[in-house]
């Protein structure tokens, strides 16, 4: 299985890590950290040093609660690095965002995949997508990221976050996106209470044989502070494990804040793999 976008090739018969780049003030792990061009830069070179093939940048911040950002304040957060990374690392670069002008601009500055959380449901967002004939990645969420913690239910959690992803893949289809170029993302820690997170991750494989690559985002997320009764800063271990079940079951990307533990995981797993 193989992406592609542009010039470039990127094998998913193994696993690849896309580093978590928040351009942003209040991402709920590493908000303000690397909010101007420079020192995202210095951390998007350090992640692809390590390991990473993509980095994956946000200029609007999707932790629940999160307020909307502006347009333009999310193009001024994104495009310099975009436009600086594409001229100077050799990656995958992602644009995680929703709005169909912060798409459009993000691909022409040099991205390679879009990543939206809203699985292209804004307006204009599929109409930019099929233009920008780049892949894309659709997340499952429940809600909205100022509501989406709210006591979220389901009756049937996977039936009903896989009929979701299917019925989005086929519009994307429908719309002129390759089917080759469709990632699905299960959503973790979007509309999902503890019990739902870890039933989606012991589910993954079912995920995985639907035919489409899929990505999982769990890095330090509430699902381990809630589970292990660890804050922010706490969660490596917890992160480590999710990212390694994950890839076990066939995830093709895994979205991480720690690049180096990560691919440190994943060259023991495949060192163990090679006598199987």
């Amino acid at each position: 299985m193989y992406l592609r976008s542009r010039d470039k090739t990127l094998d998913l018969t193994t696993p690849q890590v896309m580093g978590i780049l928040n351009v942003t003030p209040d991402s709920f792990s590493d908000g303000g950290h690397f909010a101007n061009v420079d020192k995202a830069f210095k951390q998007a070179s350090k992640m692809v040093e390590q390991g990473a093939t993509i980095i994956d940048i946000g200029g609007e911040s999707t932790r629940p609660g999160a307020a909307d950002v502006a347009t333009q304040e999310e193009l001024d957060r994104v495009i310099p690095v975009i436009e600086k990374m594409s001229q100077h690392l050799d990656c995958w670069i992602s644009i995680d965002t929703s709005k169909a002008i912060v798409m459009t601009e993000a691909v022409n500055a040099g991205a390679h995949i879009i990543n939206d959380v809203r699985a292209l449901q804004e307006e204009g967002a599929l109409q930019a997508a099929v233009a920008a004939g780049v892949p894309v990645c659709l997340m499952h969420m429940q809600g909205a990221p100022r509501s989406m913690q709210t006591a979220p239910e389901y009756t049937d959690l996977l039936k009903e976050v896989q009929s979701f992803l299917l019925q989005r893949a086929q519009v994307c289809i429908k719309a002129g996106i390759k089917k080759d170029n469709i990632i699905l993302d299960l959503g973790f820690g979007f509309g999902k209470q503890l019990k739902h997170n870890f039933e989606l991750l012991s589910a993954t494989k079912q995920f995985v044989t639907l035919g489409y690559p899929v990505l999982t985002g769990v890095s330090r997320k509430s699902m381990f502070g809630q589970l292990l009764n660890r804050d922010i800063n706490g969660r490596l271990a917890g992160s480590l494990a999710g990212a390694l079940i994950a890839i076990q079951q066939g995830s093709q990307i895994i979205r991480v804040h720690d690049v180096a533990e990560t691919i440190d995981i994943i060259k023991v797993l495949q060192e163990v793999n090679s006598f199987n």
